[in-house]
């Protein structure tokens, strides 16, 4: 026996957080039953619908490493009708992002079926390690950088913000370009982590998620992950 959302993540549907929101609004029935409370659990031989279909539970795990370009959103769908990273993926399985970059930031983003594999990733605990390169305006001063070392404070927590880097710094255009490595998985947390030193940020590209990088794939190309990569980041 298993918990309903996490049988639904583990199918490849969506993610264990989706699943959830999709069992509060009543979408989800278990042998003709409609269930709106959270952790029910279900077995293998229970017929289980998502909005009256019939949820796949043998789907084949898929695991997608994508240079995202600008212009498109970290999601699935958009009710806005823009460009999602989904659509980048030449798959019939039903694949989503794990975690979100933002619509014009570039770079490495991971897109998957498999639930879990999105949870360990998301989860807090596991501290896995995104490095960005931020163009900012401005020249950070002494004062930033300290600030920077000692951490920044978010929304009353705090990030470890002491992994940077300064790579170039462009005085008669009044711009530098930061190099940083951060666990957070906050929407907005590098543009939020300069603006509270009074830096917007100009432009900006997560260039490593853990290990993995896209120095191969150009703006837009995406490539599966290897067996023995996707073993590393269920280790970490």
């Amino acid at each position: 026996m298993e918990r309903l959302q996490k049988v639904i993540a583990n199918s490849g549907y969506t993610s264990r957080r989706n699943a959830e929101k999709l069992i509060s609004e009543g979408r989800v029935s278990v042998n003709g039953e409609i269930i709106c409370e959270q952790g029910v659990k279900v077995n293998s031989s229970d017929v289980i619908l998502i909005d009256g279909v019939e949820l796949n539970k043998n789907e084949k795990k898929v695991y997608y490493l994508l240079n995202k370009p600008r212009g498109y959103i970290s999601s699935v769908k958009d009710e806005k009708g823009r460009k999602t990273v989904v659509d980048l993926i030449d798959t019939d399985l039903r694949i989503y992002p794990i975690g979100r970059l933002d619509y014009n930031t570039t770079g490495i983003i991971l897109l998957t079926n498999d639930g879990d594999f999105a949870n360990h990733l998301m989860h807090p605990k596991n501290n896995i390690k995104k490095t960005y390169l931020a163009k900012i305006e401005g020249i950070l001063s002494k004062e930033d950088i300290v600030k920077l070392k000692q951490g920044i404070v978010i929304d009353d927590r705090k990030v470890d913000t002491s992994n940077f880097k300064i790579k170039k710094k462009d005085l008669e255009k009044n711009n530098s370009l930061v190099e940083i490595t951060i666990i957070e998985g906050r929407n907005h947390i590098i543009k939020n982590i300069f603006s509270s030193l009074k830096h917007d940020v100009i432009k900006l590209t997560r260039t490593n998620y853990s290990f993995l990088d896209v120095k191969d794939l150009k703006s837009g190309e995406y490539r599966e992950l290897s067996i023995k990569e996707v073993k590393k980041l269920f280790s970490e």
